[in-house]
């Protein structure tokens, strides 16, 4: 049995909104697993009701192979950071920090060397005076993760947790969540719709949109092989080229051109749409058809060129030192290897993934 087992989850509100629907989940211990989704999916929702914070509809949950659907937050294991600080405006930073160690008996002298060293390593220790009022939002979610993170609870539950931060901040913040996660070998739950964040944590990424579960697996997976075009289009910055057309006798061609191209992968005459993710658009490819520059996005380590082509926008990842001046023609083709096939009806992957 999972560490966390998660069956049949559902939440409908009082005015019939289904919040979550018939979720299933299974977290192993020690795993690091992010609900990627964007606003409105139930991604925050499923964490309030693992925290039993929010009663479900129906279903269970099940900690440590305890039923624990109904059972209150104080009776789990878990630790909590929410959105929004959520700490004890009357207390010090300090004594936040300190509270969770009091709270389950801990000794003193080991309560200050704890807090002292999560302070420390947060960047909180000349703050362990004021109260949080005299913080910066980005101090407060430092102190809120640093309450969580001073016990060694069994399950971690984190819901936008460097939403107040700044890229700075953020990156040196998810390498020290990931340190401390793998450090403690604590099952964690992490909401973002942040999709870097995602990827640079996660063992496994979930995403999720309108209360359902679209595809769970690891996080280079989930990017290259999506299985449906929600997941196409919200995973990756930008998302996936997608062009639709028609395929007939295993050719594909796109809709209202003369762009043709053989299929890789052998799919039912009708409807389709062909996607490839822009570091897959090979540039002055025999049997190319042709874009015209009208962005080129500088992103440090490579460029994002967007085209204008017959069969719509199209975006190329190239080198950094690549030129992409404003209104030239660039030939561009698809690598076939890999093409991604989805049913424009269902919006349902079509063809099987090449792992």
């Amino acid at each position: 049995m999972s560490f966390l087992e998660l069956q049949s989850l559902r939440k409908t509100w009082p005015d019939g909104t289904q919040a979550v629907k018939s979720l299933d989940l299974a977290i192993e211990a020690g795993q690091f697993v992010v609900l990627l989704g964007p606003s409105g999916c139930g991604k925050t929702t499923t964490l309030r009701m693992v925290a039993g914070l929010e009663q479900p509809s129906s279903g269970s949950v099940r900690l440590n192979s305890q039923d624990v659907t109904h059972a209150p937050p104080s009776a789990r294991d878990i630790g909590f950071v929410f959105q929004f600080h959520a700490l004890y405006p009357h207390m010090s930073v300090e004594q936040n920090l300190l509270f969770p160690l009091e709270n389950v008996g801990v000794p003193k002298a080991e309560r200050r060397a704890t807090v002292a060293r999560v302070a420390a390593a947060l960047g909180l220790d000349g703050m362990l005076r004021r109260r949080p009022r005299e913080l910066s939002g980005g101090d407060q979610q430092r102190v809120a993760l640093g309450r969580a993170l001073v016990r060694k609870p069994a399950l971690w539950l984190m819901d936008e947790p460097l939403g107040m931060l700044d890229a700075g901040e953020r990156a040196h913040m998810c390498e020290f969540l990931r340190a401390k996660q793998l450090e403690h070998r604590a099952a964690t739950m992490y909401v973002t719709h942040d999709q870097e964040e995602a990827m640079r944590l996660a063992d496994r990424v979930v995403v999720m949109d309108r209360g359902e579960v679209l595809q769970d697996g690891p996080p280079g997976m989930v990017y290259s092989e999506p299985q449906s075009l929600f997941v196409a289009r919200f995973v990756g910055s930008p998302g996936m080229n997608l062009i639709e057309g028609d395929a007939r006798a295993g050719v594909f061609q796109a809709r209202g051109t003369n762009i043709q191209w053989a299929l890789p992968h052998p799919v039912p005459d009708g409807p389709v749409i062909v996607g490839a993710r822009p570091e897959n658009v090979r540039v002055d490819a025999e049997g190319a058809f042709t874009g015209r520059v009208v962005l080129d996005a500088f992103v440090g380590p490579c460029r994002y060129v967007h085209l204008d082509s017959p069969a719509g926008r199209i975006v190329v990842r190239v080198s950094a030192d690549q030129s992409a001046p404003s209104g030239g023609q660039w030939r561009v083709e698809f690598d076939p290897r890999a093409l991604c096939l989805f049913d424009p009806r269902t919006g349902r992957r079509l063809n099987e993934s090449r792992s």
